[in-house]
């Protein structure tokens, strides 16, 4: 009886034991695998509840505004010309000035264009009688050809970085005339990584654009590419990408209908190279687009990745633009041949430039109209079939008061025509309380009335709560994605200065971390460093403004982002 006992004993304190390893197994190995941030994942809803519920919320009453529905007049919204600087200037009278692409009249390996320039101006050179020179202004392709296309400002020359932008330019009508096709050589391309470029070839056997497009298509392969509007390699991809569909028409239904197939799995689209790069570094992207000459300098990138060309090359062609006197267009083709002396190309080389001499442009030439009608395509079909939810939360502290708040009404009301009508917005303020001016809901006529009227509405007082602000936004994201899951959330948040009130960044980080909602931030005349630690986290670009440029550095964001 006793030995029974034992054994009911001993067989209980084993079943103990196993229950207490196997509770504790379990209790260990359900962690494993998981960051701290994935972890903290399923108390998210909590702690947003308690951070919520800490912040003191108020909603506005709707006010409706006066809407504007004439297309976006892109010479308003641009900032005066002196905004991008002059990175050689004339030295005599008779010269003429030519708005040049910024990865030849940068600095360092970019700047072969200004030193080439610097050589012209010395050498003495005399046209028609005259001594001459050259003055170059540092600007992006896309933005050089808003400027020219609207009127607002018209240089006497203009080098982007391909062909595409003077037909975009030739298509308005503007008197513009191709002095030289080539100033220097340079090709867009594809990089990706060594891994994957692998991958890619032994499924497809090759790597070209039509490969690429059918494995992000087929979610094989995660690649961003850049706006564009603005990017010359951006707008190069995109016409070569409609052109793997149909190369007869680059706006037929079976192109429409192939590149929303592969729009729908492109993961990540940046206003700017730089941004795509970071991107890239973290690990989120296999591959982005780049020019041939900036995958040379970049140690990082050659050792991990492979360069594949793309669509037409980027060759620097020169063109002299309106109606200029016979004396600057002599300047203009004396400049262009004084660039391809011997000494003037093999500097070029040294920087990188003239690689890759072998690639032929893949693509005929394309009309600019075609060109134009190729870029409104992708902003109405960039987002695949996923609408965007967002929200934009604008700081209306006392610092804010006057010219900041004027300009970032001014930047909000000529953005907004950027949106788009599929999308949801709403409309979130704050300073050392927030204020929900705009509950969430579909850009129709009637929501973008409400969203005139709040902006309008706003007024500037008190400090500066800029995390309890994103804490409102987001609850407010959560909601909306409660009743539609398959919405895209994003943030916009506008704010001149440092958090000065409230939560702190460190407080809801992990928050931000958790939900993944890409933040981006629109520093203006702001302590940029502070909002890029935000935006960072979900790999959302920050960009730092000023009153000169807000409008056109937010309506750009919009054009790209909504």
């Amino acid at each position: 009886m006793a030995s029974k006992a034992r054994a009911t004993v001993v067989l209980g304190v084993i079943a103990i034991v196993v229950f207490v390893l196997v509770y504790a197994g379990i209790s260990v190995t359900s962690n494993w695998g998981k960051t701290e941030t994935q972890i903290t994942s399923e108390d998210a809803a909590k702690q947003l509840e308690k951070l919520y519920k800490n912040i003191n919320v108020t909603t506005a009453q709707q006010i409706k505004g006066q809407i504007d529905l004439d297309p976006v007049v892109v010479a308003d919204s641009l900032p005066d010309i002196s905004k991008f600087s002059i990175s050689v200037p004339n030295t005599t009278d008779h010269f003429i000035e030519i708005l040049s692409s910024t990865e030849k009249s940068g600095t360092g390996n970019d700047g072969w264009l200004n030193e080439v320039a610097d050589a012209f101006n010395q050498a003495n050179i005399v046209v028609n009688g005259n001594a001459v020179s050259v003055k170059i202004r540092n600007i992006a392709s896309g933005t050089a050809t808003d400027y020219i296309r609207s009127g607002k400002y018209v240089p006497d020359a203009f080098t982007p970085s391909n062909e595409l932008w003077g037909e975009i330019v030739k298509a308005q009508g503007i008197p513009i005339e191709l002095v030289s096709k080539r100033l220097v050589g340079n090709v867009a391309g594809v990089v990706i990584t060594k891994k994957k470029y692998d991958e890619i070839v032994e499924k497809y056997g090759s790597i070209n654009v039509k490969t690429i497009t059918d494995a992000i298509a087929d979610n094989e392969l995660a690649m961003g590419y850049t706006d564009p509007f603005a990017s010359s390699t951006g707008l190069n991809f995109l016409v070569t990408a409609l052109a793997t569909f149909d190369n007869t028409n680059l706006l037929s239904e079976k192109a429409i209908t192939g590149f929303e197939k592969f729009q729908a799995n492109v993961p990540f689209l940046a206003s700017t190279t730089l941004q795509m790069r970071d991107a890239a570094k973290t690990g989120m992207l296999d591959a982005f687009v780049l020019e041939y000459q900036t995958y040379l300098n970049a140690a990082d990138l050659k050792s991990g990745y492979v360069f594949t060309p793309f669509g037409v090359r980027h060759d620097s062609p020169l063109y002299a633009i309106g109606d200029i006197s016979q004396d600057k267009r002599d300047i203009v083709k004396e400049f262009a041949k004084f660039v391809t002396k011997a000494e003037n190309q093999r500097l070029a080389e040294e920087k990188g430039f003239n690689g890759l001499e072998e690639y032929k442009s893949e693509l005929p030439a394309a009309d600019g109209t075609v060109l134009s009608d190729a870029q409104k395509l992708w902003k109405e079909k960039k987002n695949g079939s996923k609408t965007i939810a967002a929200i934009f939360l604008a700081d209306v502290s006392g610092s804010m008061n006057g010219e900041p708040l004027t300009r970032l009404k001014e930047s909000l009301l000529t953005g907004q025509k950027f949106l788009g009508r599929d999308n949801s917005i709403g409309f979130v303020s704050y300073s050392s309380d927030v204020t929900i001016n705009l509950p969430i809901g579909k850009y129709d006529t009637n929501q973008q009335s409400m969203f005139v009227g709040a902006v309008n509405s706003l007024q500037a007082n008190g400090g500066t709560a800029t995390f309890d602000g994103i804490v409102v936004a987001i609850k407010l994201l959560q909601d909306e994605i409660a009743l539609h899951p398959d919405v895209k959330p994003l943030i916009f948040v506008l704010s001149d200065g440092d958090t000065n009130e409230g939560h702190s960044l460190k407080d809801i980080k992990g928050l931000i971390e958790t939900y993944k909602i890409p933040i981006y931030t629109i520093g203006y005349n702001a302590n940029i460093q502070a909002l890029q630690s935000i935006s960072s986290l979900n790999e959302a670009a920050s960009i730092n403004a000023d009153t000169d440029d807000v409008v056109y550095k937010i309506s750009n964001l919009l054009n790209v982002q909504m």
